[in-house]
């Protein structure tokens, strides 16, 4: 597996985190969880209020069916001994009682699924909510460190397992409680013998699913995190489905996938082996209960302690009675699968974020800053102990065009990630004209600049949107001279649509040239202060580069640019060339000055024209 393909899985080590390496915090998530609902909780009461309501008339139910039972067994009996009949008007009012109850039981239980169904998509809804504007605020770090498929499975497939189970396991759960203790309630009004003998399989029950809670809980775990691996390298195939191809990396790819899938299916039907054993465990040890109350009791009735009809409505309770454990089983084999998504949703969440800003300087004072820029004593490494920038010390005046060159992981495009502060420096500042710019916001910091790099993107829109993306209020026509100047109108003339075609979501209808026309046309119209352009014309050919070059000139005057770049023939006219080497200046001047001090320079540019002669 390449470095690139292990550093987006994995983080710097290339391996990402077995969820089953640590224990997991069940009570600390189900904490975390319960205070999204606590918002909803004049629902959450109402939800109870109608569940117990529905399941109060529920068990009452079969009580009320027994007086009918006993009125008939009288009146079967009276009839027999030709003592008197059967009084159909009482059991007649004995239904109609019953199936009233049964109505208003089936309306309870509407409006709360109803109201829990709410409240669980609204819960989603605020995950969803926090998780994208967590987005915002986590470091350039984070996503290098993580696969964008894993954490789009952290707001997709986690966030709708919380959904489905918060809707499923709320209301079951209250129902379930109710029941178990209006049951027990019931029957023990019937008979206390046979309810003795009815409770004697809880304490068995919860053993035996105590113990299976306990072997899948690391499965459901592991499922949630395969599902993450999968839909990872699925988004990273398909996104760069041509360069597999190109290099024939389709066996590469399926085996990759193949391992995956393995750990996917192996979790998975762990956890649901073990999840659908705990009904059929609890019903099996239901109905050995069953049995011993059916055969106590027979002996009660023939020595007149209960009536027929007790008898039959405790056999309908001892088989309701089995229904909210096995519910109540079912509810916690659901959380397993709850709280194992619920942990990578709030891992994601509660991971560290972007130094906190304390600006000290307004946007209209960044604003009238004229574009100094000054490096000092900057030193930085992505990983604390791999420094790649050691001691950086440039001082750039406002209106200069300045070239940073140098050998593939000088650090060339880092001092522009840092300068952007997308990432924070080990020690050291950066200051436009004077002022840290950890003194600024971000996004003030940022509105100065106009990049144009090597790696283009665009988004699924218009061409006119794209060029509008870093300046919303520009006109069209400012956007049409954006695109003279940028040379990108003819070619956008030429398309079906013009400016109002649309650009598909992977961009490849349109040429990667013309991308990165349309890139630098949107530097143009953003018309920012300060320019960054890392190789700008790498996809362009080399007539159409000069007419850029061109163009780029108008954009830079009056403006301090900074300019990668590995043609250095395209660098000739910069103010100062900065020459890196292992994050270091090794030389500093123009183009002139640098070649006659035949220095590191002055072997890089003979070395590329010389390559170019032959």
């Amino acid at each position: 597996m390449s470095d690139t393909r292990k550093r987006r899985r994995g983080g710097p080590g290339g391996r990402r985190a077995d969820p089953t390496d640590k224990a997991k915090d069940f009570k600390g998530t189900f904490k975390k969880l319960f205070l999204y609902l606590r918002p909803y909780y004049v629902q959450l009461v109402i939800v109870v209020i109608f569940a117990v309501g529905s399941t109060i008339f529920s068990i009452a139910g079969p009580k009320v069916l027994a007086k009918a039972t006993d009125k008939l067994t009288a009146g079967i009996l009276a009839k027999v001994r030709n003592t008197g009949g059967i009084d159909f008007a009482y059991i007649n009012r004995i239904l109609i009682i019953l199936v009233v109850m049964y109505i208003i039981s089936s309306v309870f239980n509407y409006i709360q699924g109803y109201l829990t169904s709410g409240i669980s998509q609204k819960v989603a809804y605020g995950l969803r909510k926090d998780i994208s504007e967590k987005m915002d605020r986590l470091p350039l770090s984070y996503f290098d460190r993580h696969s964008s498929g894993d954490i789009l499975s952290r707001v997709t497939n986690d966030i709708d397992t919380i959904a489905q189970s918060l809707n499923q396991s709320m209301s079951q759960m209250i129902t379930s409680i109710v029941q178990i203790v209006g049951i027990l309630i019931m029957m023990l009004s019937i008979s206390w013998q046979m309810t003795l003998i009815a409770i004697c399989i809880l304490p068995v029950t919860g053993l035996i699913l105590s113990f299976i809670m306990g072997r899948s809980q690391k499965y459901y775990v592991k499922q949630q995190a395969s599902l993450g691996d999968v839909d990872g390298h699925i988004e990273e195939m398909y996104g760069g489905h041509q360069v597999v191809k190109a290099f024939n990396g389709e066996q590469e790819s399926i085996e990759t996938f193949t391992k995956y899938n393995d750990d996917l299916y192996t979790s998975g039907w762990r956890s649901q082996f073990f999840g659908s054993l705990m009904q059929p465990i609890s019903q099996l040890i239901g109905n050995f209960g069953y049995v011993a109350v059916c055969i106590v009791g027979g002996f009660l009735a023939t020595g007149g302690s209960i009536t027929i009809g007790d008898i039959q409505a405790f056999i309908q309770y001892v088989r309701t009675f089995n229904q909210p454990i096995a519910q109540a089983a079912q509810i916690m084999n659901m959380l397993q699968s709850t709280m194992a998504a619920s942990e990578r949703v709030f891992e994601f969440l509660e991971a560290e974020e972007m130094v906190e800003e304390h600006p000290t300087v307004t946007r209209e004072q960044v604003d009238a800053m004229k574009g100094s820029i000054t490096f000092d004593h900057v030193r930085f490494g992505y990983n604390p102990d791999k420094i790649i920038i050691n001691d950086f010390n440039l001082h750039v005046h406002a209106g200069q065009k300045v070239a940073i060159v140098g050998p593939t992981g000088a650090g060339k495009t880092t001092i522009i990630k840092l300068l952007m502060r997308f990432y924070e420096l080990n020690s050291g500042s950066i200051l436009m004209n004077g002022v840290d710019i950890t003194d600024m916001k971000r996004s003030d910091l940022r509105a100065q600049f106009g990049m144009v790099l090597q790696d283009t993107w665009l988004f699924n829109g218009t061409i006119k949107d794209n060029l509008r993306y870093g300046s919303l209020d520009a006109t069209d026509e400012e956007i049409e001279e954006a695109c003279k100047n940028a040379y990108a109108d003819h070619f956008i003339e030429q398309m079906p649509d013009g400016y109002d075609t649309m650009i598909n979501e992977d961009s490849d209808n349109i040429s990667a040239g013309q991308k990165q026309l349309l890139t630098i046309a949107r530097a143009f119209v953003k018309d920012p202060k300060i320019l960054i352009l890392d190789e700008a014309t790498s996809s362009v050919d080399t007539r159409t580069e000069l007419l850029i070059q061109n163009g780029m000139d108008k954009l830079m005057e009056g403006r301090t640019s900074f300019v990668i770049a590995h043609r250095l023939s395209t660098i000739r006219d910069a103010n100062t060339i900065i020459v890196l080497k292992d994050g270091d200046i090794v030389e500093i001047g123009n183009h002139d000055s640098l070649l006659k001090a035949n220095g590191f320079y002055a072997d890089l540019y003979r070395s590329q024209f010389e390559r170019s002669d032959a």
